[in-house]
């Protein structure tokens, strides 16, 4: 089961960076399936000056439902959709790190693979031809994946969303935002906090702190060609200023993550919905 959560996390944890891309208004069917394989990089956590390569299959599935979707705003239920607001429960996800490769943290437990679920407020604030900028926050209670879940507190983070479709005709569209990231204390504790008895003489115990936790901003590019999609997705972490860091877990305050992923759609609904920006 080890092994497969992994694996999952690091789907969805693509499959997360990769749903801020934007689709034009139009025809669609109701569901596409298709499957393909996708590369990324990630740091071992936020504030690691390590990092770990993944090559994965990755599933591609969009359903247009009037109340479930799942599309480039993620996998999500939708609550509450008007022409400004929409509320909806969403979902996240973090890749697991095995302590023995991480410098920083070795000698302490794993972090397992993690998912994140919780409410979702998005609030458009202005929108034109091909374009909408939206306001989101996001809040979701995190677990971890494993044979034993635990639940690991909660994390919060609003952002603002720029989505622009069809760039200079291309047929790419292009997904940024930029937001603060918010942890409470368990959440927090659960990657930066450093037990007595994990303590070292170049790793003294700490107890990390709820509340901010730094900036990230995230650009995102994706096209559907006619049987085939492509998406790939650039990520900055900023950790200055965050409330743990001056843990001794964390080494570096700034890194990048990235990725690419290309799916063959198989299989389309005969049934079409109309779908907006």
């Amino acid at each position: 089961m080890r092994r497969g959560a992994q694996a999952l996390a690091c789907v969805l944890a693509l499959g997360a960076a990769l749903a801020n891309v934007p689709a034009g208004a139009a025809e669609r069917p109701l569901w596409e399936l298709g499957l393909g394989a996708g590369a990324l990089r990630l740091p071992h956590y936020r504030g690691s000056d390590q990092s770990h390569a993944w090559l994965l299959p990755v599933p591609y599935l969009v359903y247009r439902g009037e109340i479930f979707k799942a599309d480039r705003d993620g996998a999500r239920a939708v609550l509450v959709e008007t022409d400004r607001f929409d509320f909806d429960l969403s979902a996240g996800a973090g890749a697991p790190t095995r302590s023995e490769d991480n410098d920083a943290r070795r000698g302490m437990d794993d972090l397992a693979p993690t998912l994140e679920l919780g409410p979702n407020l998005n609030w458009t604030l202005s929108r034109g031809t091909g374009w909408k900028l939206d306001l989101r926050a996001p809040l979701r209670a995190a677990f971890t994946i494993e044979s034993k879940p635990r639940a690991i507190g909660w994390v919060a983070t609003p952002n603002l969303n720029l989505d622009l479709a069809n760039v200079g005709n291309s047929g790419w569209n292009l997904g940024m935002l930029a937001g603060p990231v918010f942890g409470s204390r368990r959440y927090n504790a659960y990657f930066y906090d450093v037990p007595e008895a994990d303590a070292t003489p170049g790793r003294p115990a700490y107890r990390a702190r709820a509340g901010y936790g730094g900036l990230q901003f995230v650009a995102a590019l994706s096209r559907r060609f006619e049987r085939s999609w492509a998406g790939l997705f650039v990520k900055l972490d900023s950790l200055h200023g965050a409330r743990y860091g001056d843990s001794p877990l964390v080494r570096q305050r700034q890194h990048l993550s990235f990725g690419i992923a290309y799916s063959w759609v198989f299989a389309t609904s005969s049934e079409r919905v109309t779908t907006a920006d």
